[in-house]
């Protein structure tokens, strides 16, 4: 029952997502546009009127007297965040900061359904603990419970303390009181306005989509107007290829002060999935591999694959944050093998979400990114050092 509620949420999500896109045509498809259309409208009044609320302070924010970074997003999904949060959280902690990284756990497993609607009825506060993904000592939790995000994270970042919990505020507490923590990271924190007193906003935009289709949520993907980017303090611009004069004009047009940092996804290494065997990146050059994701934008992981030498055979798509089956990489695995893949390639976001699986007759490897600034670097290194020393 479970899966099949799972396919069927995804199969809507797909389409949607095609209806926005203008991917789908037909009369359906037109009717359906019109009225996400009307609600993006509504949703952009609702948008505003909630930041009003927090302006004049009838709806409550708090500080917590310690350096919080907010990095986020004006559309949803598909910017590069994590790899992102991963830089700032090792820049700052290898400056002395003592760092926790407060993500909510999008898709994580969410806690008994009988708690959540007694909490509801009876208005209570969740007093539950945040989730603790990473001590920084120890990897606490598994994917599922964690989230694909904070446990990449903390695999990551074994340093860094890694908190899951919708409610910030509580998380950010919970980091000073039980780790000492001096520095919040807020992942995908810049519409999270009930933390106030944040040293700095970082915003990313992705190059390629830079503010998706311009309609804002259901008609589009766009969570703000793009005017926002004004509360930015820092922009960074993802996946560039440093022909960005005119992603910089417009950025300009909403925002003239804060630093533009350009930025790609470096690949570093391939490693396999199930053994932790590394393979350096001269593996793919004239090889034939297939790829398996389940993110939002796979079409730039598969770019990156053809772009390092590799010759992509065949392609398998699921939707963002997709927890794949048994069934499913094996079929993958039986398609790739009629097609003479030598290797399966997929994300760390993705590779997190594996099950276990005896078969092993074809190498199933993810490939390790980082951040790597192209210009700006100034900028960042003087970012943190603000973030450091003020």
């Amino acid at each position: 029952m479970r899966e099949r509620l799972r396919a069927w949420t995804e199969a809507v999500e797909t389409f949607v997502l095609e209806v926005i896109f203008e991917q789908r045509r037909g009369k359906r498809a037109a009717m359906l546009r019109v009225v996400l259309l009307a609600l993006s409208k509504i949703f952009q009044v609702l948008v505003k009127a909630r930041r009003f609320l927090y302006n004049v302070r009838i709806l409550r924010d708090t500080t917590l007297g310690v350096q919080v970074i907010a990095i986020g997003n004006l559309t949803v999904g598909g910017t590069g965040k994590t790899p992102v949060v991963e830089k700032f959280a090792r820049e700052l902690r290898d400056q002395g900061r003592t760092v926790a990284i407060l993500s909510r756990g999008y898709r994580s497993k969410p806690p008994p359904l009988a708690k959540r609607l007694i909490d509801r009825f009876l208005l209570r506060r969740d007093r539950t603990p945040p989730r603790v993904v990473s001590d920084g000592k120890s990897l606490l939790l598994d994917s599922e419970t964690a989230g694909d995000e904070p446990y990449m994270l903390a695999s990551n970042l074994k340093d860094v303390v890694v908190l899951v919990d919708k409610d910030r505020v509580k998380g950010g507490r919970y980091a000073i009181e039980k780790f000492g923590c001096d520095t919040l990271l807020l992942d995908d924190g810049f519409q999270y306005w009930k933390l106030r007193g944040r040293r700095m906003d970082v915003v990313l935009i992705d190059y390629q989509q830079p503010f998706g289709n311009e309609q804002m949520l259901p008609r589009g993907t766009l969570r703000e107007p793009p005017s926002h980017l004004a509360r930015a303090s820092t922009i960074f611009i993802t996946k560039s290829d440093g022909n960005t004069a005119a992603l910089r004009q417009r950025i300009a047009q909403y925002n003239a002060t804060a630093g533009v940092i350009e930025c790609v996804h470096h690949p570093l290494y391939f490693e396999d999935v199930f053994t932790g065997e590394r393979h350096g990146l001269e593996l793919l050059p004239g090889k034939k591999v297939a790829s398996l994701s389940g993110i939002a934008q796979p079409e730039s992981f598969e770019r990156s694959l053809v772009s390092l030498g590799g010759e992509l055979v065949y392609s398998k798509r699921f939707a963002d944050h997709h927890r794949f089956s048994q069934q499913e990489v094996l079929n993958v695995i039986n398609r790739s093998k009629k097609r003479q893949a030598h290797a399966i390639i997929t994300t760390q976001k993705d590779a997190v979400r594996f099950p276990k699986i005896d078969r092993r007759d074809l190498p199933i490897l993810f490939m390790r990114v980082e951040i790597k600034i192209l210009s700006g670097g100034d900028d960042f290194r003087d970012v943190v050092r603000r973030i450091c020393f003020q």
